[in-house]
């Protein structure tokens, strides 16, 4: 017995001795098929899709594999769910998804969301979506086929966790198992990465497929986003707004007075409806009525439609001002912002110094 066998276990010397058998040829084909195994078999009536694109979303500090699959004349963009679940600190594994029919509560679930004290927090929507595999060809990897989970499925399974630490039913490491309040910390930045409305974008970015989207699919997201007509004004940028984004500035904050320098419009549009939608700052100016002095009539939030648009702006809003809170000064904001919600068509960009006279106009 090699010295390097001294203190392995039965189970793994006979491994070692069965591999000492094998051919190169037989080497090569049980390597091959150990790999495969790594990924979860497709079941017998499963169809294995061709992506239309492809590449790795970094989020977080991970790369997750994703892909974009047409399927029936529907476009659907997935993640790897081996690539989710390693983001979270989870560890690889078909049996960390747990697929067992005694339990009907628990199936289709991660286990990183399966513990009882975070089931109350799974949504119906996750849970439908949770049901349903995308499983697709893996571009360079011969007879590798990866699982596609819905994009917009992974700031619901952040969710689980802020809701559950919000709640503060979360439960810590022990017996050396991961705690979930590691997973809640990482559920926090991952969520600020995928900024809800920044998930379809940063996949089509990475994967290369906004240069095959379909001509219309910017006039699809621009009727979901805008109103037809001219909305009530509702207050919708939050007092924190303000205040943080005076701070980051350098400027007072006057808590009796609502004037604000003209070239915050400018920061505005940047930092909101630029990154809102694909096309929505540009819509917005072209439908704006405006005065003789080149102002607008009306504010930008106006012609957001109610039922996608609206709601989206005020998530968008919510990010924001988390940022701001965690940032110093403006530069430290901005590149916190571009890193986590970055514009539509950029995945990171430069801070920007912002002149006044060459974007009129206020988002406001």
């Amino acid at each position: 017995m090699k010295d390097s066998d001294e203190g392995a276990s039965g189970k793994v010397r006979s491994g070692r001795a069965r591999m000492a058998t094998l051919s190169p040829e037989q080497k090569r084909e049980f390597s091959r098929r150990g790999a495969a195994s790594r990924w979860e078999a497709v079941g017998p009536n499963q169809i294995i899709h061709e992506p239309e694109a492809w590449g790795e979303l970094p989020i977080g500090g991970h790369s997750v594999p994703c892909a974009v699959l047409v399927i029936e004349g529907e476009v659907i963009r997935v993640v790897s769910d081996r690539g989710l679940i390693k983001s979270f600190g989870g560890k690889r594994g078909g049996s960390h998804w747990l697929r067992t029919k005694q339990d009907a509560s628990i199936a289709n679930l991660p286990a990183i969301i399966s513990a009882p004290n975070l089931r109350e927090f799974i949504g119906e929507e996750l849970r439908e979506g949770l049901n349903k595999r995308y499983p697709y060809k893996v571009p360079g990897r011969k007879g590798m086929v990866a699982h596609g989970l819905r994009g917009d499925l992974y700031p619901m399974i952040c969710d689980v966790f802020l809701k559950a630490r919000d709640k503060g039913k979360l439960l810590p490491a022990t017996g050396g198992r991961q705690g979930q309040e590691d997973m809640a910390r990482a559920a926090d930045i991952l969520m600020r990465a995928l900024a809800h409305t920044g998930i379809i974008a940063l996949i089509d970015e990475v994967t290369g497929y906004q240069s095959k989207r379909p001509t219309d699919a910017l006039t699809k997201i621009l009727e979901a986003f805008i109103a037809k007509e001219l909305q009530p004004y509702v207050k919708t940028f939050p007092s924190d707004f303000y205040e943080h984004l005076f701070r980051l500035r350098g400027l007072n904050y006057q808590t009796d007075s609502v004037e604000r320098p003209l070239y915050f419009g400018c920061l505005t549009n940047d930092i909101v409806y630029k990154r809102l939608a694909p096309g929505v700052l540009a819509e917005l100016k072209k439908i704006t009525l405006r005065n003789e002095a080149g102002r607008p009539k009306h504010k930008y939030f106006q012609r957001l439609a109610q039922n996608l648009g609206y709601p989206k702006l005020r998530e968008h809003l919510g990010g924001v001002v988390a940022i701001m809170k965690l940032s110093v000064d403006y530069k430290d904001f901005l590149g916190k912002l571009d890193r986590l919600c970055p514009r539509y068509g950029q995945m990171y960009l430069l801070p920007i110094d912002f002149d006044p006279a060459k974007d009129s106009g206020s988002g406001l």
